[in-house]
């Protein structure tokens, strides 16, 4: 009887420090559909009093040590994927080579971009199954599958035996685990950022969330880093036979620390009171939520066209500015880095000032400055104009980034946030990113004008911005609905 008793009390003292914790957004425990019916209000009382906590400073403070060791945990996922991102873009020649060879190198390259394309294809797919299922069982089980599908799916390009040794199995296999990559890509944003934003103090929702967009920014200095501390410690036959497979390596040996990590996390929802099914989400969304979705969507359109531009400028450097292979390099480090200050500073300016004001006007200024930034860099395309100006240019992105990711998030009540803001962010990135730079190619190419993309970009960011002005102000405290 008193182990049984002791047992009971060890889980009523989890449940009691927030293991599954109310949205403090939300006035009241959301209406109990699908499996929740009936519910008579008990679980409510027992949510509001475990965001109660404990006490007083001490509390206070564990609280936010909490958070904080939360938002690392969660970060994590993020940094794997454009981690991984980074590191293929940066090993593309060679792994193609490894898995497509053919007698002319282009041709081996343009396979392998289009196997890494196949992630945006299915990622839609992904933000639909793990989306739901962290609205129907929880943040902490989605967060963790999609830890270790992404860690295997970046491992296994380490182990993945070339052409050369199995044959057309190699390039299978390696769409196979770009396809995992995809499907936990696709899966990850949602659950992720709904669980930072669940888990911050309310008041600061905005400086935990924005590190989902500063991690991207890190990860890619660390991917860029990797490969120039490769370039430069390896002769180039090693690199080209083993030496690129050493970044994907550090995939199998995060996945047993982030797997552990996410599993020692307090989910912020009590699936007990959750929908049962996918269809009772989706019908939910349909229903209520269309106006956030599209808006969403409008949003990402700009934003997501222009990150994918900035990660194309260290193309565009070598093609038509024709500026020294260091330079690019370089180029890779100065967007990650201003990407990220930029985030940080956008998250905290937007916990004081809203949502839609940090999304909005450093998106103006950047639309004001893009023309004149492209024809500069034209014109005078010397190394420290291209820096510096990739700077300005990163830094706004950035900032406007952090604040419309929350504003997105928040635009959705807790019991469908993280399928409403999966669904918006892996069409967006999927139609809006996976196309981004073959338009820009294009453009120039078929114009022969290296300043033609420029249009493209400029209605890319007015829409981004017409629906931030379009959308509700979503901070606790803040205006309301323009």
């Amino acid at each position: 009887m008193s182990r049984r008793r002791g047992v009971r009390d060890r889980y009523r003292r989890r449940f009691d420090r927030g293991r599954f914790m109310k949205d403090p957004l939300e006035s009241a425990c959301p209406p109990a559909p699908g499996c929740g019916a009936g519910a008579d209000g008990a679980a409510c009382a027992a949510a509001m009093a475990g965001m109660a906590g404990v006490d007083g400073v001490d509390g206070a403070d564990a609280a936010r040590a909490d958070a904080r060791r939360d938002v690392a945990a969660v970060a994590l996922g993020n940094a794997i994927e454009f981690f991984d991102f980074g590191a293929y873009a940066t090993f593309a020649v060679m792994i193609g080579r490894t898995f497509f060879p053919t007698q002319r190198p282009f041709v081996s390259l343009l396979l392998s971009v289009s196997v890494f394309g196949l992630g945006f294809v299915v990622r839609p797919l992904g933000a639909l199954v793990i989306g739901a299922y962290a609205d129907r069982a929880g943040r902490k089980p989605a967060m963790t599958l999609t830890l270790a599908m992404m860690a295997v799916g970046t491992g296994a390009i380490a182990v993945l035996p070339g052409y050369e040794t199995i044959g057309v199995a190699a390039p299978i296999l390696l769409v196979v685990t770009r396809l995992i990559q995809g499907l936990a890509w696709g899966g990850e944003a949602g659950p992720a950022t709904t669980y930072i934003l669940e888990a911050a103090p309310p008041e600061r929702r905005a400086a935990y969330a924005c590190w989902q967009v500063a991690t991207q920014g890190f990860a890619a200095v660390a991917a860029g880093l990797a490969g120039y501390a490769l370039t430069l410690a390896l002769p180039e036959a090693e690199l080209d036979a083993w030496g690129w497979r050493v970044p994907f390596a550090l995939g199998l040996l995060v996945l047993p620390v982030g797997v552990y990590i996410r599993r020692r996390l307090s989910d912020t929802i009590d699936p007990r009171h959750a929908y049962c099914t996918t269809r009772e989400i989706l019908r939910e969304l349909n229903a209520r939520h269309r106006r956030p979705i599209a808006i969403g969507l409008m949003i990402l359109l700009g934003s997501t066209i222009t990150q994918y531009f900035l990660n194309y400028m260290t193309t565009f450097a070598l093609t038509e500015l024709h500026l020294p292979g260091g330079v690019a390099m370089l180029a890779t480090f100065v967007t990650g880095a201003a990407l990220a200050v930029g985030a940080l500073a956008g998250g905290s300016l937007s916990d004081r000032v809203g949502r839609r004001a940090i999304l909005i006007w450093p998106r103006v200024l950047l639309l004001l400055l893009l023309f004149p930034a492209l024809q500069l860099i034209v014109s005078r395309p010397t190394p420290a104009v291209f820096l510096a100006t990739l700077t300005v240019l990163s830094g706004l992105h950035g900032m406007s980034g952090a604040a419309l990711i929350v504003l997105i998030a928040e635009s959705f009540p807790q019991r469908v946030r993280s399928t409403g803001f999966s669904i918006v962010y892996a069409v967006a990135v999927s139609l809006f990113g996976g196309t981004a730079q073959s338009i820009v190619t294009w453009l120039i190419g078929t114009t022969g004008n290296p300043m033609a993309p420029s249009g493209y970009l400029l209605v890319a960011n007015a829409i981004c911005i017409a629906a931030g002005w379009l959308a509700a102000e979503t901070r606790p405290g803040g205006r309301g609905t323009r």
